[in-house]
């Protein structure tokens, strides 16, 4: 599972490296700067999370189960909110209308708050 969870914090620091760059240049042009500080907002979240996986899978401080629970909440967090918010940002720029699926963006928020709120049980239950 450690291995599963450091690949995808690479994989979501990689691609969150890139979306940055790429909003910060490519997009420049293209989309109102409210659009690019939103795309902003998904890539630093991207980031944070993937910083956090980072933590999770080379850590002994969090027992097996929770790390499993943990990370999925991450993942589909991330996809929802950050994912979400790269097609709001970029609205303009397609024909679908990504305004239709905005309502997940709360709830892949919702997941990585759950997500830091099973790190913070799985701390308490720690023996000293």
């Amino acid at each position: 599972m450690n291995k599963t969870i450091l690949i995808t914090a690479s994989i979501l620091g990689i691609t969150g490296i890139i979306l940055g760059a790429f909003g910060a240049h490519g997009l420049k042009q293209l989309i109102s700067v409210e659009a690019q500080q939103t795309f902003e907002t998904g890539v630093r979240y991207q980031m944070y999370h993937a910083i956090l996986l980072l933590f999770l899978g080379n850590t002994m401080l969090v027992r097996y189960k929770n790390k499993k629970k943990i990370y999925y909440l991450t993942l589909i967090g991330v996809l929802l909110f950050s994912g979400s918010i790269y097609g709001l940002a970029t609205n303009a720029l397609t024909a679908f209308d990504f305004k239709l699926i905005g309502f997940i963006t709360p709830i892949g928020g919702l997941f990585l708050i759950l997500s830091w709120i099973f790190i913070f049980i799985n701390f308490l239950k720690m023996k000293q």
